[in-house]
């Protein structure tokens, strides 16, 4: 899952890299991200997160206990209650755009044109939620199948139809954003079909079925909308970031928007992909009342993602200025737009840690059909979000928003943790937090091997991308080969885990 996450990321940095060319840090930029952050966020709420976390558990208690029969009934009546009312609100969103753009974007409001192009490509992607509803539909009932790579590969169909449609298309639209736009709505849907075949494949169906007082949907739509309000909570700390980004300098909501795109580049592959890989399982545990072993696996998911993606956010803050200009210097995106998206990656990065570690805790207490209780730690981080977010931006303007973020990031983790401590009394803190240590002891060894680095040389002057990428490739491999070497120095079982299973599949692809 990983690997396919991976690959879309890859191809999602391809497409930012493209957009950025094309947009720069522009008024326009700030248009298009603004009204994307709307489909973007009901994706969240409807779609990808509060989808998993409520109809995965379900359907695996189905299959687990009920047969095959009354999984692909579950499957069905989902799917027609999604056509239904995510239909409904797509259409709601297209007649109601203006005000919504007034609310999430007020400081838009005394540039018409600015204002009036926010609300066109609003009302073009708005079709996108529809279709990424689906697309999680399916993605979650081949997850309780245990099947991970088709589902995990349909983010990359997303990023290729943007790519290709932003630069076959671009010259074609009277406001060539507006191409983006359409590129998003034609992604989604995309993502859908890429996963029908095996879809069919595991003998679910599509058919409309309209029992709408089912028990099984009753029971996702109990454990969905709780999920939901946590979600939307916790997005409600990206809405304001872009609300008072608003009132900032021209091109803040843009330097914010690819910052953050990097830092779900560890977050996504490792983070989103280990909470959705364990929920399954943990969901079987918990079907089946073995919560020792459930334990094991959530202390075993979260040091190992803790030993991966804490070496990360030490690389991302440590290299942060080269990363930015290495992808996405080129075209209308100045060394001026480098700094400042720098500088928000320095400060969102501080939070990655949380922002992983929360969708494995989560994912537990998903598992154990209790969705309620992110909600209220998710409640918190917003109020300390807002608070540290209206206080930051007066000194760090924009990264100030970042920092904020992160920060919340971390109440919300260490909140959450501790409630899910104190319903699994076999959980051992202690020995996860030895493993942290270890972790954060290599990746610091680590920064300071790629810190040295960055100054044997004046990268910034060039303008060649083929040496940026050259430099920056070989300063990230010495960094991995410094914290791999520190941390196996250090005994710590979640690298040796990693290293051994590298070593198993090169030696099996040599047999």
């Amino acid at each position: 899952m990983s690997a396919a996450t991976f690959i879309s990321r890859v191809l999602g940095f391809i497409r930012d890299m493209i957009v950025a060319r094309f947009l720069g840090a522009s008024g326009v930029s700030d248009s298009f991200f603004v009204a994307f952050r709307v489909p973007n966020l009901l994706r969240e709420l409807f779609a990808e997160g509060s989808m998993s976390s409520g109809f995965i558990p379900v359907l695996t208690e189905y299959k687990t206990n009920k047969g095959e029969k009354e999984t692909v009934d579950l499957v069905r009546v989902t799917f027609t209650f999604i056509v239904v009312i995510i239909g409904l609100i797509c259409i709601l969103g297209i007649v109601f755009a203006t005000p919504i753009v007034k609310l999430i974007a007020p400081g838009f409001v005394n540039d018409v044109a600015k204002f009036n192009s926010t609300v066109d490509l609003t009302q073009v992607m708005f079709p996108f939620l529809l279709f990424v509803s689906l697309s999680a539909l399916t993605m979650g009932a081949l997850n309780t199948k245990k099947k991970f790579f088709v589902p995990a590969m349909a983010s990359a169909c997303f990023n290729v139809t943007i790519i290709i449609t932003i630069t076959l298309f671009y010259s074609y639209f009277k406001e060539p954003v507006m191409s983006v736009a359409v590129g998003v709505t034609v992604g989604g849907l995309s993502q859908f079909l890429w996963q029908l075949p095996m879809f069919f494949k595991n003998n679910y169906s599509l058919r409309p079925y309209f029992n709408f007082s089912h028990p099984g949907l009753k029971k996702v739509g109990a454990l969905v909308f709780p999920a939901a309000a946590g979600t939307a909570v916790a997005q409600f700390n990206i809405f304001m970031s872009t609300i008072l980004a608003s009132y900032l300098p021209t091109g803040s909501i843009t330097y914010l928007y690819y910052a953050m795109r990097l830092i779900q580049f560890p977050v996504g592959i490792f983070g989103v992909a280990m909470g959705m890989a364990v929920l399954p399982t943990l969901s079987e545990h918990a079907a089946r009342g073995e919560f020792e072993t459930l334990t094991k696996d959530f202390a075993f998911s979260l040091k190992l993602l803790f030993a991966i993606t804490v070496p990360s956010m030490a690389g991302l803050i440590v290299l942060s200025e080269p990363i930015v200009s290495t992808l996405l210097q080129r075209g209308q995106f100045d060394h001026t737009a480098v700094k400042a998206t720098a500088s928000a990656l320095v400060c969102y990065s501080m939070g990655i840690w949380a922002m992983v570690g929360v969708r494995v805790v989560a994912s537990t207490f998903y598992a154990m059909q209790n969705t309620k209780t992110p909600v209220k730690t998710a409640m918190i981080s917003v109020l300390v979000n807002m608070f540290l977010s209206i206080v930051l931006m007066q000194y760090l303007s924009h990264a100030g928003l970042a920092l904020a973020n992160a920060l919340a990031s971390a109440v919300n983790f260490l909140l959450l943790f501790y409630l899910l401590r104190s319903r699994l009394l076999t959980l051992d803190a202690s020995d996860i937090g030895v493993s942290f240590m270890k972790t954060l002891t290599s990746s610091v060894i680590m920064g300071l091997v790629g810190w040295y680095m960055i100054r044997l040389t004046h990268w910034d002057l060039t303008d060649s991308s083929i040496s940026k990428t050259v430099f920056l490739t070989c300063t990230i491999a010495l960094c991995v080969l410094a914290y791999t070497i520190s941390a196996l120095s250090l005994k710590s079982e979640e690298v040796h885990y990693i290293y051994q299973i590298i070593m198993a599949k090169t030696s099996g692809r040599k047999k």
